[in-house]
């Protein structure tokens, strides 16, 4: 994780968001164990009340779940819940704005998934 934090949004929310990013990635598998509070707080020097309350975000959200005693874990289905949610806000807040823009452009989806095909962008 990187150590640089945006002045835009606390600091909890951007934890959550790059634990996320991890979990989509398969950089977390489920079941996997979350390293501890106190590790990430020392290792980013930030407060551990800033990264309780970001994976408490992940808790309420059903991606992670708190075992007692013995830390937190990835949720079974958690890259597939976590791809759904992102799918539909992709579609919802991003699309939009990325087609009007395309079509502004002159540029065609389909002739760009075309071009695409060759990369291996779209995994």
């Amino acid at each position: 994780m990187a150590e640089e934090w945006s002045e835009h949004q606390p600091i909890y929310v951007q934890l959550h968001d790059r634990i996320v990013e991890r979990i989509l990635d398969g950089d977390l598998a489920e079941g996997e164990a979350l390293p501890s509070v106190r590790q990430v707080a020392a290792r980013l020097r930030i407060n551990p009340l800033t990264v309780s309350r970001g994976y408490q975000m992940l808790v309420d959200e059903g991606v992670v779940e708190k075992r007692r005693g013995r830390g937190m874990y990835v949720a079974a289905g958690a890259r597939e819940t976590l791809r759904a949610r992102e799918r539909e806000r992709f579609l919802r807040e991003e699309w939009p704005a990325i087609r009007a823009r395309m079509r502004r452009l002159g540029l065609d989806p389909a002739l760009m998934l075309e071009e695409g095909e060759g990369d291996d962008h779209g995994r």
